[in-house]
């Protein structure tokens, strides 16, 4: 038993230790994102700036709709097309 409760306070030690470098990076990532904005609010040309992102986010989401929502073609009316290619070419 005292190996099992080992383990287990092992395990609750390594998930609090994993919870706190989670944490640690999300507070370092959100500075440093905030950072960044407050630099890209002081430039004279931000209206650019974010024509220019929403272009570049417009685009983006097209090319994913484009990737993902494509619709496969028809199984059975491929087959039925090829049904009739081989009946008009003679081929059983």
């Amino acid at each position: 038993m005292t190996q099992e409760a080992g383990r287990r306070g092992g395990l609750d030690s390594q998930a609090l230790l994993l919870a706190a470098g989670l944490a640690d990076l999300a507070v370092s990532t959100v500075g440093s994102a905030l950072g960044t904005v407050r630099g890209l609010l002081r430039r004279s040309d931000a209206a650019e700036l974010a024509t220019d992102a929403e272009h570049e986010l417009v685009a983006r989401g097209r090319l994913v709709l484009d990737r993902y929502a494509a619709v496969p073609p028809a199984h059975l009316e491929i087959l039925a097309q090829r049904a009739l290619v081989r009946r008009a070419t003679g081929g059983v």
